[in-house]
C-alpha cells in the first residue's frame, strides 16, 4: 500500500471574512486540508483493562470523530523496573487501529509513563549512562516499526506531560538543556524507521500551584529544527478568561516551533456533583458555557482536538478541591460508556469541516443560532469532501444547506428521500452532494467550480431562509 504523507499546513491564507485565519491543521495524501478531531482512547483504567468494539467506533464517528489517540503504557513496552514488553498488548493495539481504519479514523500513539514500577523525572532527565533514554526510545522502536507502513497511524505523541518535580533548574532551562535535545534524538531515532509519521511534541507540565495566567504548562522558547512535527498541547483551563490568552500563547510557540497545532487533551474534569447539579460553581451550565468557549476558541484559530477520555465512568480521581472527579464523557460505570454527559458532548460533537478538498478558510459554529459558518477555496482535483453535521443531535428538525446563497438544499428527517433540491445554479450539480446518515456526514463528490470561494452555510430547520 502507498504510504500516506500528510503535509504540514504552514502557509498563510487569505481571509474572506472576519474570522481568524487558518494557518493549522494536516493535509492528508490528496492535499486535502484535515482538521482531526476525536478522543483519547485509553486502554485500562484504575479497575483494570478497558475493552472497546466496532460500535463504539461508530458512535465515535457518529461524534464528529476522524483521529483517536491511543494511550501507551510504559510497562508493558519497556524494560524500566517492573515493565516488560507484552505481546498480548500490542495485539490489543493492533485491533484498536483496525477498529479506528475500519470507521475512517487515523491514529496517533501517546506513550504514558504508566505500569512501571519506579519511573522518577529526576533520574530520567540526569539519564546516567544513557540508560534511561536508551531504554525509552527502546520501547518507542517498538511501536515505530510494527505501524511504520501503516496508513492510519499518522504518528506518535512521544513524550506526555514531562516534568520537573524536585529538580533545581528552572523550566525554561529543563526545557533547553533536557526536553528538546531528548526531542531531537527522538525524531531522528523515528525518523530513520519512517520520515514521513509525525511526532507530537509537547512542553513541561509544571508542578501543582506553579502556573502563569492560569497555564500549568510552561512556555517553549527554542526552535527545535525538525521536520514533521505538530505542537500537541494540553488545556484544561477551568477560568473562562484565560482560554483565549493561554491559546494566543501556545500559538506564537507553534509559529516559533514551525509545527501546526493539534491540541492533544483538552476539557476540564467534571466533578462527580456536576451531573446532578445544574448551576452554580460546578453545576452543568458553567461546563456548558466554558466547554462552548473552548470550542470557539480553537474553532476559530482551526486547530484540532482531542477530548480525553471515550470512556464510562467506572473511577473517579480526588486530586480537586470540588471533590471526586473524571475525564470521563459518559456517567455510566461501565468501560466504554454509553450514557452520555450532554452537557458535554454536545460541545465536543459541533458540526465542523472534517476534510476540505481545498483550503479552509475559516470555520465557526454558533452554537446559539445552531448555525455552522465555512469558508473554502476549492480545488477538485484532491478529491471528495467531508463536512460533520451531527443531525441526530444538533438539527432533528432538519437542516438546510447554503452555498453562496444561490445553492440550496435541505434534509427533512420526516423523509426518506437525502437531499432535496430548493434551489441550484447552472455549475452546481446536487448528486455531487450526498447526505451519509449512518456517519452524520455531508460528503461533496465535487464542488461546482474549481478555485472559487465557498460560503457554506449549514442552518436548522428546512428551507429556513
Amino acid at each position: 500500500m502507498k504510504h500516506i504523507s500528510i503535509k504540514l499546513l504552514l502557509v498563510s491564507l487569505v481571509t474572506i471574512n472576519s474570522f481568524s485565519q487558518i494557518k493549522h491543521g494536516l493535509r492528508d495524501q490528496h492535499g486535502r486540508h484535515v482538521i482531526p478531531r476525536g478522543f483519547v482512547i485509553n486502554t485500562n483504567d484504575h479497575k483494570g483493562e478497558v475493552f472497546f468494539n466496532s460500535d463504539d467506533y461508530a458512535r465515535q464517528v457518529r461524534m464528529g470523530a476522524n483521529t483517536q489517540v491511543i494511550r501507551l503504557e510504559l510497562g508493558k513496552l519497556s524494560e524500566f523496573p517492573g515493565g516488560k514488553l507484552e505481546p498480548k498488548y500490542l495485539l490489543k493495539l493492533d485491533e484498536l487501529v483496525n477498529l479506528g481504519k475500519n470507521h475512517g479514523i487515523k491514529t496517533v500513539f501517546k506513550m504514558t509513563v504508566y505500569g512501571v514500577d519506579r519511573f522518577v523525572w529526576e533520574e530520567f532527565w540526569e539519564n546516567k549512562k544513557d540508560k534511561q533514554y536508551k531504554t525509552y526510545i527502546k520501547a518507542w522502536k517498538v511501536i515505530w516499526k510494527r505501524y511504520a507502513d501503516n496508513d492510519f497511524v499518522l504518528g506518535y505523541d512521544v513524550v506526555n506531560e514531562p516534568r520537573k518535580l524536585k529538580m533545581d533548574i528552572s523550566y525554561n532551562d529543563l526545557t533547553d538543556k533536557y526536553l528538546i535535545p531528548l526531542y531531537q534524538r527522538i525524531i531522528d531515532e523515528s525518523q530513520k524507521i519512517n520520515p514521513k509519521k509525525k511526532i507530537l511534541l509537547q512542553s513541561i507540565f509544571m508542578n501543582k500551584g506553579e502556573k502563569i495566567d492560569n497555564n500549568q504548562y510552561a512556555e517553549i522558547t527554542s526552535i527545535i529544527d525538525r521536520e514533521n512535527i505538530i505542537f500537541a498541547p494540553h488545556i484544561y483551563q477551568n477560568n473562562i478568561d484565560f482560554i483565549k490568552k493561554n491559546m494566543d500563547r501556545f500559538d506564537r510557540e507553534s509559529d516559533m516551533i514551525k509545527a501546526p497545532i493539534l491540541i492533544g487533551e483538552w476539557g476540564f474534569p467534571t466533578f462527580a456533583k456536576t451531573d446532578t447539579l445544574m448551576q452554580g460553581n460546578l453545576g452543568q451550565l458553567k461546563y456548558k458555557e466554558l466547554y462552548i468557549k473552548t470550542a470557539e476558541v480553537f474553532d476559530q484559530m482551526g486547530v484540532g482536538s482531542i477530548k480525553a477520555w471515550f470512556l464510562g465512568n467506572r473511577t473517579m480521581q480526588n486530586f480537586l478541591p470540588g471533590g471526586p472527579s473524571t475525564w470521563s464523557i459518559f456517567s455510566d460505570k461501565t468501560d466504554a460508556g454509553t450514557v452520555e454527559r450532554k452537557y458535554i458532548t454536545d460541545v465536543i460533537s459541533r458540526p465542523f469541516p472534517q476534510v476540505i478538498a481545498g483550503d479552509i478558510q475559516s470555520f465557526l459554529f454558533n452554537f446559539a443560532k445552531r448555525a455552522l459558518d465555512i469558508n473554502i477555496i476549492s480545488d477538485n482535483k484532491k478529491g471528495a469532501s467531508k463536512i460533520f453535521i451531527g443531525q441526530n443531535r444538533h438539527y432533528p428538525d432538519g437542516f438546510s444547506i447554503i452555498i453562496n446563497k444561490d445553492f440550496i438544499m435541505y434534509y427533512n428527517p420526516l423523509k426518506n428521500v437525502g437531499l432535496e433540491v430548493y434551489k441550484t445554479t447552472k455549475n452546481s450539480n446536487p448528486s455531487d452532494f450526498i447526505w451519509d446518515p449512518k456517519s452524520q456526514q455531508l460528503i461533496v463528490l465535487k464542488w461546482g467550480q474549481d478555485k472559487k470561494a465557498y460560503h457554506i452555510k449549514i442552518v436548522p430547520g428546512i428551507r429556513n431562509f
